[in-house]
């Protein structure tokens, strides 16, 4: 279902899809609980080792489901292949297998539950049943990393009947929560905040507050569960709304980026401040040095385009705003502009005096 998307969100047994793993595009969540692999199998057939099940009738879970896919998957690295050596794969539900197992219809049985439960409680008191032990339990455990070794200690399901009579050791697949894509991160928390707090207390084969954990897991660890797992839940997550503190953790790997571009820039705002301002300066100084160099060199200056021009120039200073540190500079602009139109002036005035002795000249008869 997570792999056609019919779910975001499922619990895997490690070992159900061990072959394709790598195929599947989902990452675990967390490791929640470890439920062992039992093989009861009847008290005539010595059966030390998987291996031993060679020849045997062995019911090894319902199709598809994850005992069926471990069951199957251990028997094969131990060399028992269904149809040699007269050996017998048969496909039952626990109940069925359990019931199929005491008439004697199967040899052995393996299921995949925890020990409290009412089915293993009835096989271990059946004395005509056995439960294997799995001594290279550690050696599965090293092979399989979704697999964990535990020994189940005298007595500890129940110590008025000793159940068990003696130790025995199993491994324990482990139960994943495994999320697809289609997931959205903002949930990871929530679910490891429902997960410590379910499962904070242990159990049989693990201490408390050993689980949920990252460890292992059959698929790649989210790396937002990771992190939550192993630093706890954020300072935001601890005392801001969710969807605040969701929207923070998202972004907060923007930071550093942001920060890196951030600080150049306001270094660098100063001076392109300073360049701005001045730069506005400079252009009016520009204009005031193109009308002192045609006073000074040209003779045909057009003077009133001149005048019209620093009308204008000084129209537009005083609607313009300056900052306190640049009113300086503005008012040697103003100190300047005001030299250059007394210089403009000048020139306008002599202009009309020439003009005007020149009429006086040309209206005097000759002698």
């Amino acid at each position: 279902m997570l792999r056609d998307d019919t779910v975001s969100l499922a619990i895997i047994q490690g070992g159900t899809v061990a072959e394709s793993a790598g195929d599947l595009e989902l990452e675990t969540i967390a490791t929640l609980y470890f439920e062992p692999l039992w093989v009861f199998h009847r008290s005539d057939r010595s059966v030390e080792q998987l291996c031993d099940l060679k020849g045997l009738k062995t019911a090894v879970g319902q199709k598809s489901s994850g005992t069926n896919s471990l069951g199957r998957l251990l028997l094969k690295d131990n060399g028992v292949v269904e149809e040699e050596d007269g050996t017998a794969l048969i496909e039952l539900s626990p109940r069925d297998a359990a019931n199929a197992l005491k008439s004697g219809q199967v040899d052995a049985s393996m299921l995949v539950m925890g020990p409290d439960a009412p089915l293993i409680r009835e096989l271990l008191l059946d004395p005509e049943l056995r439960v294997m032990s799995f001594r290279r339990n550690q050696a599965y455990a090293r092979r399989y990393p979704y697999l964990k070794a535990v020994t189940l200690e005298t007595g500890v399901i129940d110590f008025d009947r000793n159940l068990p009579s003696e130790p025995i050791r199993l491994v324990a697949p482990a139960a994943n929560l495994v999320a697809s894509d289609t997931l959205h991160q903002a949930f990871v928390p929530l679910l490891l905040e429902a997960a410590i707090e379910q499962h904070r207390n242990g159990g049989l084969f693990v201490g408390p507050g050993e689980l949920p954990s990252a460890d292992f897991a059959a698929f790649p660890v989210n790396q937002d569960a990771r992190r939550y797992l192993d630093h706890g839940p954020s300072f935001f997550q601890q005392h801001v709304s969710f969807w605040v503190a969701s929207l923070i953790d998202r972004t907060k790997i923007m930071i550093i980026p942001i920060l890196t571009l951030f600080i150049p820039l306001v270094k660098l705002a100063p001076p392109v401040y300073r360049w701005r301002i001045r730069s506005r300066i400079y252009r009016w100084y520009g204009i005031l040095r193109k009308i002192d160099q045609d006073l000074r060199e040209g003779t045909n200056s057009d003077l009133s385009k001149h005048e019209e021009t620093l009308r204008a120039m000084s129209t537009e200073l005083d609607s313009v705003h300056v900052p306190l540190s640049y009113m300086q500079e503005f008012y040697h602009l103003r100190v300047h502009m005001n030299l250059v139109r007394e210089e403009v002036e000048r020139s306008v005035a002599d202009r009309e005096a020439n003009g005007s002795e020149e009429t006086d000249e040309s209206s005097t008869p000759s002698a």
